[in-house]
């Protein structure tokens, strides 16, 4: 009899413990090892306190995962905190009332906030027109070129810092018998960060950070043709392989050692170290046209996704969310996401733990994107910011295919993609009226 009252008594306590622990939820569109180590963060988070309780959900992939929420929202359903990628972050934040800026939380919930923490490819991709952060940055990465150093020895080259110099190397990578190049998302690599990288702007409206109305692509530029112009003429050479618009379709013809180089993401890092590749491989900065810079390239800025508070969460649970993005940010934590998956770690200090751990020293691949988001700025280097530009990267993702596959002219398929992303961008403006 008295085992049982204990027993009760100990069941009790608990369910008064777990009923005192504020709960939150976290939508994420990561699978397989990254879902892992997302689940590794709520876990620390979790047994680092005894107020709060995060839960990580698997939505399925980024596009689900944002339709998942808008659905939610609409239905008064949304999670704490949704993870959302690149292109569909206009769409959280020009939603009147849909997110908490993430800036504004951390203030409010006593967690100290200073943007010039964090590295400087990071802090305004995800902030609004005066600077402020409206989503927290999570996993971010920035395009960078992987190389077979095998191959790179066979051809007596060295890894290009422009596109100039890959024009000098690029037949003797062909004549070792390996395709020179190749990369795996047109619109962020050739597009998006082309811009970044010549700091040239993308759009009107300061790059749409400006707001919504009046916002106009501007991808029909000389510079875009000649690099494009260029491409083609690799293509037509065999001094670069087109292999469709999947990304991984791409890339496999690095893993196989078909391609001496390919354009991918920095957080690729941790992919190409699990596969245990039969060859030696490293990673340089993306190219760029000094033809066109006059000098030094520009920085890029981040791609993958952030982290959106959502609204119409009562006062404790955002206080929850606030404390999780703080333990989130910390110093270890970041290294930690860093080292096991090759994201970027998004603020100094974690960069300066990652060195004084000696982590660049064991692979030095790992800091090239780092150091490519902390090169020098200009007016057009922080990102973009367009509504419905999912829909827009597919544009361009049809029209420059069509174009390397000689089914159109480069003036055509810059003509398109504008006529059609503007179009795309007026509809996504009286959504927000």
């Amino acid at each position: 009899m008295i085992r049982q009252l204990l027993a009760a008594g100990i069941l009790l306590s608990s369910t008064a413990l777990a009923a005192a622990e504020t709960q939150i939820e976290w939508w994420h569109g990561m699978g397989g090892h990254l879902g892992d180590v997302v689940n590794q963060i709520a876990e620390g988070f979790n047994e680092s306190q005894d107020e709060y309780t995060i839960t990580p959900v698997f939505k399925g992939s980024y596009e689900e995962t944002l339709t998942a929420a808008i659905a939610a929202f609409r239905a008064g359903e949304q999670p704490n905190i949704v993870q959302v990628f690149d292109a569909g972050a206009a769409t959280v934040i020009g939603a009147k009332g849909a997110a908490v800026p993430v800036q504004d939380l951390l203030l409010a919930n006593g967690v100290n906030f200073d943007i010039e923490d964090y590295i400087p490819g990071v802090r305004y991709f995800y902030a609004d027109a005066d600077g402020k952060m409206i989503g927290m940055p999570f996993n971010s990465s920035s395009p960078v070129t992987y190389y077979n150093v095998d191959a790179f020895k066979k051809a007596g080259v060295e890894a290009p810092k422009t596109y100039e110099e890959f024009e000098q190397i690029a037949p003797k990578l062909k004549e070792a018998g390996y395709i020179p190049l190749v990369q795996t998302h047109l619109p962020w690599e050739f597009v998006e960060n082309f811009h970044s990288r010549h700091n040239l702007p993308f759009a009107s409206n300061d790059n749409g950070y400006k707001g919504a109305e009046g916002t106009k692509i501007l991808i029909n530029s000389p510079e875009m043709k000649m690099h494009f112009t260029k491409v083609k003429g690799w293509l037509d050479e065999g001094l670069f392989g087109f292999f469709g618009t999947g990304w991984d379709d791409n890339k496999a013809q690095f893993v196989d050692q078909k391609a001496a180089m390919y354009i991918g993401s920095s957080g690729d890092f941790g992919g190409l170290t699990a596969l245990d590749l039969p060859f030696e491989w490293s990673n340089t900065e993306l190219p760029y046209w000094s033809s066109i810079t006059g000098g030094e390239g520009y920085q890029t800025f981040i791609g993958g996704a952030s982290l959106f508070a959502m609204a119409g969460h009562p006062d404790e649970e955002n206080a929850a969310t606030a404390k999780f993005f703080e333990y989130l940010t910390s110093p270890e934590v970041q290294y930690m996401w860093h080292r096991e998956t090759g994201y970027v770690p998004i603020t100094q200090a974690a960069y300066e733990l990652a060195k004084q751990d000696g982590h660049y020293e064991r692979f030095p691949a790992a800091e090239t994107g780092v150091k490519q988001l902390s090169l020098r700025a200009g007016e057009n280097t922080r990102g973009y910011r367009m509504g419905f530009y999912v829909q827009i990267r597919d544009v361009e993702n049809r029209e420059l295919a069509r174009f390397l596959n000689g089914e159109t002219t480069i003036d055509d398929a810059l003509a398109a993609i504008e006529k059609e992303g503007n179009e795309l961008l007026g509809r996504f403006s009286k959504t927000l009226n």
